[in-house]
């Protein structure tokens, strides 16, 4: 998800899951409570602070997705890192569990991705998860700088790859792209490569991600995690 924690995306995202049971990581803004997650399911969430749960391999393997939000991309790397979590995190992937986020809860999968991790400006960073390839680049409408940095980065040589508006949201099978969906008809994804810039075909969801009201059940919320910064 290319912005913050909208509902219709965060409903479609939980669509692919195998059941509602949420890990929540508010890794990238440990300090702020953040806006809260309107959405039914069972939400726990996950801190480092001040310490990892013991169980982290079981936690993370036992729950339906893991939910990533926004805050800065380089420390919640640093800090999954240190203590293994960016395997376990693969190896929850790898087993199915639905990998989802925004902001820096989106580019972190990818192997690059445009980051204010290192301050107000934007950089290229390259030492995401590399679950997925290629680079990506959230809130692609929603600040005016991103847009440009992110295609003079590509130009300059940073790999190519995924830019998506605040409201949109990309989902892959594996590593491969099957569709871009969105909350709003503006919103989209796009393909940034070299040589510009392709808007992909995007997909517009309804109030419950492409779901009946009586599927996406009654709405929760949760407070922990932070603003959507990258």
């Amino acid at each position: 998800m290319g912005g913050g924690p909208d509902p219709s995306l965060l409903e479609y995202a939980l669509g692919f899951a195998r059941g509602r049971r949420v890990l929540v990581d508010g890794t990238a803004t440990p300090s702020d409570a953040g806006p809260p997650l309107d959405l039914a399911a069972e939400l726990t969430p996950l801190s480092f602070w001040p310490w990892p749960p013991p169980d982290l391999r079981e936690l993370a393997l036992s729950h339906d997705a893991i939910l990533v939000r926004g805050g800065n991309t380089a420390n919640m790397l640093a800090v999954w890192r240190v203590h293994g979590f960016d395997r376990i995190l693969r190896e929850a992937w790898e087993s199915g569990v639905v990998l989802c986020g925004w902001s820096a809860g989106m580019i972190c999968w990818f192997e690059a991705g445009v980051t204010d991790s290192f301050g107000p400006q934007l950089e290229g960073l390259r030492d995401g998860l590399g679950f997925l390839p290629g680079s990506a680049c959230p809130h692609y409408d929603g600040e005016e700088r991103r847009r440009p940095v992110y295609r003079r980065l590509v130009a300059d040589g940073f790999p190519p790859g995924l830019a998506l508006d605040d409201v949109a949201a990309a989902r892959f099978d594996g590593t491969e792209l099957v569709e871009v969906v969105a909350s709003a008809p503006s919103a989209r994804g796009y393909r940034v490569e070299t040589a510009g810039e392709t808007a992909l075909e995007t997909r517009l969801l309804d109030a419950y991600g492409g779901r009946s009201a009586s599927e996406a059940g009654s709405p929760s919320s949760v407070g922990e995690g932070g603003p959507a910064r990258s």
